[in-house]
């Protein structure tokens, strides 16, 4: 993505990343200002890891030599815990976005998302419901949903905050072996305002969309064999549209410094800067730009 190359770090960029919380006393964010609040009933810390691994892509800094964070150079991060023992409610998870953007964040970065074909099939084989009734009441559960981040972004968008909400796109799909299949970006990422990331990995002909990486997302970021901060120290490999996700949140950094610098820091800037700096230069011939969006962002020079 060139975050290596950027003479931009993210420095007075406020990030905020919903997720499984944080470990704090990791090195990788030692002169981050940390303010957490727990949205779930668990407690304050990352019991996961998933949390942890994704601030430490946005903002980590270097551990034993390794660097991990695309943004080192943020300062203020807003951590919100809204995934916890059986995962996160979509109000607490509303709840939390309006609490990162009132916190004065630019970027909200939300590795989540609500797989409503394990819901239908779990309707369906857990609690005895027919298939056409489970369906149905996926189906009604996805509509509420989308509606509820469509209005929170409408609401959003009324503040004229220059904020960005990038959001995983899911990994539902199933390229890899048989049977084949590709699911649709999930809520809230394919909802209205949101910026659904897909993930790719390298292969021997360039980058490749990840097997699982559900179609139809807006940009593309690394999410395979990521290496990020682990809880308790040190760094552990994670794959997912998760771990892309932070990848496109740091890049969004970099540009808001970029645009902050210029006194041009708007929130229609910051989205145009960000989707407008995907290509698909390095990508394996014919890929389909419906699982890739505009292609792997790219950062500020």
């Amino acid at each position: 993505m060139g975050a290596d190359q950027s003479r931009f770090d993210g420095n007075d960029i406020v990030v905020a990343v919903l997720d499984t919380g944080i470990d704090p006393s990791h090195v990788a964010f030692q002169g981050v200002q940390l303010e957490r609040r727990n949205f779930t009933s668990e407690s304050d810390d990352d019991l996961h890891g998933h949390g942890t691994h994704c601030a430490g892509t946005i903002f980590g800094r270097d551990v034993n030599g390794v660097r991990i964070g695309v943004a080192p150079g943020v300062r203020r991060a807003l951590i919100g815990k809204v995934l916890g023992e059986g995962g996160g409610s979509s109000d607490r998870i509303a709840e939390a976005v309006q609490w990162a953007v009132n916190g004065g964040a630019n970027v909200v970065s939300m590795s989540l998302g609500i797989d409503f074909t394990a819901y239908a099939r779990s309707l369906e084989h857990e609690q005895g419901l027919p298939e056409p009734a489970a369906i149905s009441r996926a189906l009604e559960g996805y509509r509420q949903n989308v509606l509820l981040f469509e209005r929170l972004a409408l609401y959003l968008k009324s503040l004229n905050r220059p904020v960005v909400i990038v959001a995983a796109a899911g990994n539902a799909s199933n390229r890899d072996r048989p049977p084949f299949y590709e699911v649709a970006v999930a809520p809230p990422a394919v909802a209205d305002g949101f910026i659904s990331v897909g993930a790719v990995g390298l292969s021997p002909g360039g980058f490749a969309v990840a097997g699982f990486s559900n179609t139809g997302a807006n940009v593309a970021a690394p999410g395979v064999d990521v290496v990020s901060a682990k809880p308790g120290g040190g760094l552990v490999t994670m794959s997912g549209t998760s771990m892309a996700t932070p990848h496109v949140a740091g890049v969004a950094a970099l540009w808001a410094q970029q645009l902050r610098q210029a006194n041009v820091l708007t929130k229609l800037n910051l989205e145009a800067r960000l989707v407008g700096s995907g290509s698909l230069h390095g990508f394996v011939p014919g890929v389909d730009v419906a699982d890739t969006g505009v292609g792997m962002v790219r950062a500020p020079r």
